[in-house]
């Protein structure tokens, strides 16, 4: 029984201010440990192909072990959802980073001893990392109020930011460690990476006590999953992270190929990377406010059009100065868009049905990104890179229509709502 001078609400009070610090605190280590996936995704990104190419017994096969982390991913995402749920946040991104830091030791005993077939596991199981650190971003979302969600997304995106930059530049540091067995040493880095997400985990990250009203709607009956994929919110929510992640790997894992076919080096190709991965994180650190300050609908559809605007610059020009501008605002509205579908993910559902819709949500996002990052070199070397780019056009108006639909949607709730409290 509280005292008589001390009203009930203080003690509500003091549980949300320490529920506050504490998911401040849980944003900031995921942000680390986004940092720490980027870098270890980074170094696959810039080094796999050629590792693969090194050691594949058809040369056919050079691209696999990367593509295979987009499909490990893909596969493995359904059931983190639910692996999530059931061993709560913390020891699922800890099994997450584990499989990482043994996929990273798997990749350098395969180099060294040039066993292409085990090398695809390794990278497989930073493919496992993968699907699980996509819930980083979810994790801190679910633990703030509604209004806070694009901020606390953006906090955690915001850890890929120095990353992005130095991420490649270990690659390049490291690859020659060993000589005997060239690339082996980057791959120790990636072991080192996810051991470092492990400890970080185990040492500052909680999972936060559930409030009073979570729990109520984590036993309220949960709606079929049927029902809530026709909302304007998740349609909307999925539209923008599906089409936002699809045409930008699509263009980025075209972009340095397209490059050096309109006769730039391969280091201005490196260059065009670097500054796109600038663009996706820079602007998570003030992604939040835009969206608390403009509204969500208007970050989204500035997503769209710098997005639209990559693809105008790439179809005007070849130029060296016109790759680098299309790939930074492919970044800059691939961040947009996606920031603002996961606020919008994170709105779609209560905790009861929280496995099912995010499990769906990844599924669809991994599927198309994987399409997408396989289709993009050989649809480039038949089409061209301006076919390319106007093949982007209609995944953006479908992403455009479902956004205007869902501000429709949410303006005449506002309305009924002003309606029926007069």
């Amino acid at each position: 029984m509280n005292p008589p001078d001390r009203p009930a609400t203080s003690d509500a009070l003091n549980i949300s201010n320490n529920g506050n610090r504490g998911n401040s605190r849980n944003a900031t280590v995921l942000a680390v440990c986004q940092g720490l996936f980027t870098c270890a995704i980074s170094i696959d990104l810039t080094l796999t192909a050629l590792t693969g190419w090194q050691l594949a017994p058809d040369k056919a096969l050079a691209t696999l072990p990367f593509a295979l982390i987009t499909v490990a991913g893909a596969v493995v995402t359904w059931f983190a959802a639910f692996l999530i749920q059931r061993l709560g946040r913390r020891w699922s991104f800890v099994l997450g980073a584990a499989s990482c830091c043994v996929g990273g030791l798997v990749s350098v005993w395969s180099v060294f001893h040039a066993q292409f077939w085990i090398f695809c596991m390794g990278t497989a199981l930073v493919g496992v990392f993968q699907a699980f650190a996509q819930y980083y971003r979810l994790a801190a979302a679910d633990a703030v109020a509604e209004e806070a969600k694009g901020r606390a997304i953006s906090t955690v995106l915001a850890g890929g930011v120095i990353a992005a930059l130095v991420g490649p530049a270990l690659a390049a540091w490291s690859k020659d460690w060993f000589p005997v067995a060239l690339f082996s040493g980057a791959y120790l880095v990636v072991a080192l990476m996810g051991l470092l997400s492990v400890l970080t985990l185990l040492l500052f990250y909680r999972d936060q006590a559930v409030t009073v009203v979570a729990q109520a709607q984590a036993h309220a009956p949960a709606r079929p999953l049927a029902q809530i994929v026709r909302t304007p919110v998740f349609m909307a929510s999925v539209a923008n992270n599906v089409a936002g992640s699809m045409v930008m790997m699509f263009i980025m894992t075209a972009a340095p190929l397209a490059a050096v076919a309109c006769h730039h080096g391969i280091d201005d190709g490196a260059a065009i990377i670097q500054w796109h991965l600038m663009g996706m994180y820079a602007p998570s650190f003030f992604a939040g406010r835009l969206i608390q300050r403009f509204g969500l609908g208007t970050v989204l559809l500035a997503g769209l059009l710098m997005n639209l605007g990559c693809a105008v610059t790439a179809m005007s020009s070849t130029s060296l100065p016109a790759f680098y501008v299309a790939l930074l605002l492919l970044g800059v509205g691939w961040n947009f868009m996606f920031v603002g579908g996961t606020t919008l993910l994170a709105q779609s559902y209560t905790p009861s049905e929280r496995a099912k819709t995010q499990g769906l949500s990844e599924l669809m996002r991994y599927g198309a990104t994987a399409l997408a990052t396989l289709g993009a070199g050989p649809l480039l070397a038949r089409f061209g890179w301006q076919s390319l780019n106007l093949a982007i056009l209609p995944i953006l108006l479908v992403s455009a229509l479902a956004t205007v639909y869902w501000m429709r949607a949410q303006r005449g709730a506002g309305a009924a709502l002003a309606g029926g409290l007069r």
